[in-house]
Order: structure tokens, then sequence, then C-alpha cells
């Protein structure tokens, strides 16, 4: 910045010019001493001091002008360090990490195949929970362990990003909305399925991605398209086909003796948590944009369920100590669910409700070719044949969804 010091007493004028880069001491005659007589010599001299007067002019001006701060200087070389880095770092990486990575980027099929991975983990759950037999442990107890594991890991996994825990502003009334839906959905599910039959309460589990479905063209308004309610018909479908053994043993209804007021409460009670979990589809999906991060739905879901469940497995069973053996179980599917939730809500960010849904049929299938796999399921023509409608349904989904959406 220019400076004008005066010197020698005599009106000369010393502009200092300073520059980030350059400094330099330009010494210019001010106009008082140009009066002297060694300066009245000629007209030449005085159209010289104009010049001068014209050029001390914009060079006070700049003065006005604000000064340079840190954030206007750049740094190219510690830019090309960090290139460098990154460079190396990215071809550190494993093939294993680099698929986690384009899975989680939001590439074309990035949603699908979340919700694929989460519904590969959920089969896995099963399978682990059938080979792995421990003690007898209450549903709520275990729903309890299980939304425990899952608050601690939400509550890391948002430390580590650095956003607050309870999410942006905008988007608590929703995460609010979904965690009660979750909530009761869970809470409705274990008494649903306390109560009745399996081959009834997993039959009326499987209606909720219809219901997300519904939901979603309601309150999201999502265009329903006509290949996507013929994808989720069959794939119901294929649901029914697996599960008729189970139903011709163990029947729709039970006996006409036990069919009373208490089974009717609890079959409407399972319809509706199936349909509080298509809410909750809904309302996961429209946090987790607003939010822009997949982890606050879950973190909020299981700040309200752990203590939730905690309260029914006093209030309504009685607590069972569980072994360290089992106590490591449940922390192990705890961990695995918390990893289904966070792809599955991740699966919902990126993709509609519906194909979503549709693909969430995939865990029956890959529950049964595990669980014949593992020699627990007896292969039979049913199976297969609704295994099969599922899979096609699905890759269906998939093969026509991203399509439809770049259009």
């Amino acid at each position: 910045m220019p400076i004008v010091e005066p010197m020698n007493g005599d009106g000369s004028a010393r502009v200092v010019v300073n520059d980030v880069e350059d400094a330099g001491i330009m010494e210019l005659v001010g106009p008082s001493s140009i009066d002297s007589p060694s300066f009245r010599t000629s007209d030449t001299a005085e159209s010289s001091i104009s010049i001068c007067d014209d050029q001390i002019a914009p060079l006070l001006i700049q003065s006005e002008r604000p000064k340079i701060n840190i954030f206007t200087i750049s740094y190219p070389r510690e830019k090309l360090n960090k290139e460098e880095v990154i460079r190396v770092v990215e071809t550190d990486k494993s093939p294993f990490l680099q698929f986690i990575f384009w899975l989680w980027s939001g590439s074309r099929y990035s949603g699908l195949l979340c919700v694929v991975l989460s519904c590969t983990i959920y089969s896995m759950m099963e399978i682990v929970s059938d080979v792995f037999t421990a003690q007898s442990v209450p549903l709520f107890e275990i729903a309890f362990a299980r939304c425990t594991v899952v608050l601690i890991l939400s509550s890391v996994w948002i430390r580590k990003s650095g956003q607050p825990i309870f999410g942006p502003t905008s988007a608590r009334k929703l995460l609010v909305l979904r965690a009660l839906s979750g909530c009761i959905s869970l809470l409705s599910f274990i008494y649903s399925i306390q109560r009745l039959p399996v081959s009834q309460a997993i039959i009326l589990n499987f209606t909720a991605p219809i219901m997300a479905s519904t939901v979603a063209r309601v309150t999201l308004h999502e265009k329903l398209k006509i290949a996507e309610i013929g994808g989720l018909a069959s794939s119901f479908f294929g649901v029914l086909f697996i599960f008729q053994p189970m139903v011709r043993t163990q029947g729709v209804f039970p006996s006409s003796i036990e069919v009373s007021e208490s089974h009717i409460f609890a079959v409407l009670v399972g319809l509706f948590s199936s349909v509080a979990s298509g809410v909750t589809y809904c309302l996961t999906r429209a946090g987790a944009k607003a939010a822009d991060q997949p982890v606050l739905p879950v973190l909020s879901f299981a700040l309200l369920a752990s203590p939730a469940a905690a309260i029914s497995t006093f209030a309504f069973e009685n607590f069972v100590l569980p072994s360290f053996y089992s106590f490591l179980l449940m922390v192990v599917l705890g961990v695995l669910a918390f990893f289904a939730e966070i792809t599955l809500a991740h699966g919902l960010q990126l993709e509609k409700t519906s194909r979503v849904a549709n693909i969430q049929f995939i865990e029956v299938a890959l529950s049964q070719f595990l669980g014949m796999g593992s020699s627990r399921i007896i292969p039979s023509f049913g199976r297969l044949v609704g295994c099969i409608i599922i899979l096609i349904s699905a890759c269906c989904t998939m093969y026509i969804g991203p399509e439809k959406e770049i259009e």
C-alpha cells in the first residue's frame, strides 16, 4: 500500500510502494520543491510536473483498497502435495474398499445394490441366529440389545462425520416421525408374532413393501407404474409359493375353537404393523434426503426404540440374564443389523420406494437358498418356483428402473 511521508522539510514527498511480492521505495518530487529556482528553467519542466501529479494521484487512490488477507493467498506447492497423497491412497485401496466406495457414491445402480446388500445381511442374520443357537431370550430383550448396539454405532458414525447428532433443523420433524412410526411398527410386530402362527406372521410382515408403495404414492406423490405394480404382485405371490407348506400345515387360521377376539386382534395388530412399516419406509426416504445423511434416520429410530424395548422387557416379560455366548451373539447380530439398516436407508435415499420395496423380497429368496445350502430347509417345487419368481421380478426392477429414471 502506498504511504506518503514528508522529508527534509522542503515540501518534497516520499511515496513508499509496498506490494505482496516486491517492496520498493520511490522518491517523488512534490509541487512545493518545484517552485525553487533550480526547477524554474523551462516549460518542459512544468509539463513534467503535471505528469508527476497525474502519476501520484492514482497511487494515493489505491491506498483505499482493502488489504490482502490470508484467504486470498494460494499455496500451489501444498496443493500438489495433497494431490499426490490422495493418489497414493487411492492406489493403495483394496478392490473391496473400491467396491464399497463405488456402491456408496450414488452411481446409477447404487440405490438398488444397497438394498440388495441390506437383504443379504438380513439373510445372514437369520442364518447366524439359527446356526449359533443360544439360550432362549425374550423378543423384547433381543430388540433392546439390537437397538442399543445400533444406537452406539450410529452415534459414533455421526460424531466421526462431524454432523449434529440430531440432524439439521429442517429435517428434525421428519426424523422424529420416522422414529415414532418405526418404534410402533417394531413393538406391534413383536406382539403379533408372539400370538399368531408363524405362517400368518410372515405373510402379514411381507405385506409391508406393498403398503410402502401405496403410502409413497399418496404422501410422496411417487408415480406407481403398471410394471412396478406387477413386480410387487409377482414377488408377493412368490412369497406365498415359498410358505405354502407352512400354510397347509398350520392353516391360514387355527382351529375354530382358537379363533377368538384375541386372535382377530393379533391379526389386526399385524396389519397395523405392516402399515406402520410402510409409513416408516416413506419417512426414512424423506428424512434421509432432507438430512442428506442415511444414518440419521437410523439413529433417530434407535434413540426411541432402545428405551421403549427396555421398558417393554420389564413390563411384559421376565428379564433373562444372557450368558456370555448369548450376549456375544446379540452384539454380532446388532452390528449386522446396523449395516443392514444404513444400506437400506441409503437405498431409499437414492431410489423410489416402490423399487426398493420390490427388491426387499429378495431377502426371502436368499434366506431359502442359504437354508437349503445349510440343510436346514428341505427343497421343494413350490419353494424353488417362489424363489425364481422373486428373482425374476427383482431383476426386471433393476434392469428397467434406472433406465426409466434417466429418461
